[in-house]
């Protein structure tokens, strides 16, 4: 299959992002229940036992996306074969509906354990394209790519929207937008945040992400997915909306995590988020 040819799997509404810790909960709520679930592929891949079934299980009761921590996009080494080879048969086994990973390296001669930005160059540009065409073409699926979060800007002559989207469209893949992270960067390196969503190419994006950060201090905020989504996170994503229509949009919570209802209180709010902008568009096409 051509990736030009190959159509992203549909998903709809608000997702949560699988932890351990809410399997048990996940496994037995029956009413107030995400739309879906995205799992890191890497924490289930070789997982047996009790964590299999209980995959096993959520995978017949919700549909799964999968966002992957390790492929290093960026990276100088040689893509992991064995772990596209992992990630095909994963994504085959539980039906993924969307595989999406990070622009950026995690890995120079062993793992780095951080997600470290690309420089924004055109050559950058290239070289990225080039791995990101390669695992689509292992995958036999179009992939998303995610803006990050940095802290340091290495002034390498393009802006990171012209970079985000100069890859996009090189590689001919779609772009997953963190919310969160377009706002933590955009105070951590001030620029505005709509300005910068509204000079992507929207037509590539497909999936969105929203989740909370630390301030470390007024201007300076930490992407930590520890802490509820703050005000200026919910607005800019209704913006977004606006830009975009109501995009599968994920919470991320990774630690610190309260109780499943108080998790579902976000997933509402990205719902209601997501009606007002259809109700939106429902009345901009009958004027």
């Amino acid at each position: 299959m051509k990736t030009s040819e190959a159509q992203t799997p549909a998903l709809s509404g608000a997702g949560l992002g699988l932890r351990r810790a809410l399997t048990g909960p996940l496994l037995s709520v029956d009413n107030d229940r995400p739309d879906f679930l995205e799992v890191a592929p890497e924490n289930w891949i070789r997982a047996g036992g009790r964590c299999r079934r209980d995959l096993d299980a959520l995978a017949e009761r919700y549909s799964l996306a999968s966002h992957g921590l390790s492929l290093s996009i960026g990276s100088p080494d040689p893509l992991d074969a064995d772990l596209l080879d992992s990630l095909r048969q994963f994504i085959d086994r539980y039906n993924i509906r969307y595989y999406t990973e990070h622009l950026s390296y995690c890995s120079e001669a062993g793992h780095l354990y951080d997600l470290l930005p690309m420089p924004f160059c055109e050559e950058a540009v290239y070289y990225v394209a080039a791995r990101i065409r390669q695992v689509q073409e292992h995958l036999g699926q179009r992939i998303g790519m995610e803006n990050i979060s940095y802290y340091a800007d290495f002034g390498d002559g393009m802006s990171e929207s012209d970079f985000i989207s100069a890859v996009a469209n090189e590689a001919d893949c779609d772009i997953l937008l963190d919310v969160n992270n377009v706002y933590v960067n955009s105070i951590n390196h001030r620029y505005d945040p709509r300005a910068f969503i509204d000079s992507l190419p929207l037509s590539r994006v497909k999936y969105l992400h929203v989740a909370g950060h630390y301030d470390e201090d007024a201007d300076l905020k930490i992407d930590t997915h520890g802490a509820a989504v703050i005000d200026p996170v919910w607005e800019l994503l209704e913006y977004t909306y606006r830009m975009t229509g109501p995009l599968p949009t994920l919470l991320e919570r990774d630690f610190n995590l309260p109780p499943l209802g108080e998790l579902m209180q976000e997933v509402s709010r990205v719902r209601s988020a997501q009606s007002d902008a259809r109700a939106t568009v429902r009345m901009a096409s009958s004027q």
